[in-house]
């Protein structure tokens, strides 16, 4: 067994886009297991976009990434170490093992580690839909837009790890599902694949009133649920032609992730329109989780909910495939392939 361990550590904090220069590989060797603990060989590392607002100082849902410590990530592997009695050597888990090739993980901790199944799911699926994403998706979906028949659901970032199973799900329960993505050959996949009733390519329009028009002829009853990822002028466009009585499931900002201001151009349309707009942090609602993920891996396994990878070779690769990430170069779930 390796006695080595490589990590990427938050060597700064970004002013703006982030840049390689954030990030710091070192080399560290592997501590001894102390009662309780498990040694993970990680297979896979978790890239998405809360990660950047977590690399800065200021308040928010969540502690910001120390700096000089291994950047904050899900993980999944094999154990090959082990001194808890639930945790064997061989056990496929999934954690928040950050950055790097191994993690030491004091199992008896709530949620530190969870032992899957990967026979009928595919390892790195538990990072994507059948994992965090997957489950922010199904949150959001059901619990704060509250999806009936024969709604109409719009999501942002459509072709992305969270938006892609929002649309699924929604038309799983009998709505209309009309994305909005990025380009041609995602929009493409979003309708020919995901089997979304429309998708909206933001790229190929100018501003908050061409979103706006396109709406109107993808919504033509107008937007009952929208699942917010991005933000700005997406956002505006969406509550023009928002119901009465509809709700917004805010999820991500992605848009001013890297410090742009992103106003709000008619808030008024929430008391006009009796909105719910609710934001929310799915690792808040754990409670829930076992019932996401029970229908997320019955779906999969059934191959009824798809989803698309998009994997970085190497650990070396990470702040590479992280910036672009927050780009939109990726499809789909972005992964880092370490095993």
């Amino acid at each position: 067994m390796a006695t080595i361990n490589k990590r990427f550590v938050l060597a700064s904090r970004p002013s703006g886009e982030p840049t390689p220069a954030n990030f710091r590989l070192e080399e560290a060797p592997l501590p001894a297991l102390g009662d309780g603990e498990v040694l993970v060989r990680h297979h896979y590392l978790s890239l998405d976009p809360y990660m950047r607002g977590r690399m800065n100082e200021g308040k928010s849902y969540a502690q910001p990434q120390a700096l000089n410590a291994v950047m904050v990530g899900g993980t999944v592997g094999e154990v090959v170490e082990s001194r808890h009695p639930d945790y064997k050597p061989g056990d496929a888990v999934v954690g928040m093992g950050g950055w790097q090739q191994y993690s030491v993980v004091a199992a008896a901790q709530p949620w530190a580690l969870r032992k899957i199944d990967t026979a009928r799911v595919p390892i790195s699926a538990y990072l994507g839909v059948v994992g965090m994403p997957g489950v922010t998706a199904w949150m959001g979906l059901n619990k704060i837009i509250e999806a009936k028949e024969g709604e109409t659901i719009v999501v942002s970032a459509a072709s992305g790890a969270v938006g892609s199973v929002v649309g699924q799900l929604a038309k799983a329960r009998g709505c209309r599902a009309v994305g909005i993505a990025g380009g041609a050959d995602k929009c493409n996949y979003v309708v020919d694949e995901l089997s979304f009733d429309a998708c909206i390519d933001y790229k190929k329009l100018d501003g908050t009133d061409a979103i706006a028009a396109a709406l109107a002829q993808a919504c033509p009853s107008g937007i009952d649920g929208h699942f917010e990822n991005v933000g700005g002028a997406i956002l505006d466009a969406v509550m023009r032609r928002a119901n009465a009585f509809s709700r917004i499931a805010m999820c991500g900002m992605i848009s001013g992730y890297n410090g742009a201001p992103i106003p709000m151009a008619a808030p008024q349309l929430i008391l006009l329109n009796r909105m719910k707009v609710q934001g929310f942090i799915v690792s808040e609602h754990m409670a829930l989780w076992p019932q996401a993920l029970a229908e997320l891996g019955e779906r999969v396994a059934k191959g009824t909910l798809k989803y698309r990878e998009t994997v970085a070779q190497g650990l070396e690769r990470a702040p590479e495939a992280f910036i672009g990430l927050l780009k939109g170069r990726n499809f789909g779930k972005q992964l880092v392939k370490l095993v």
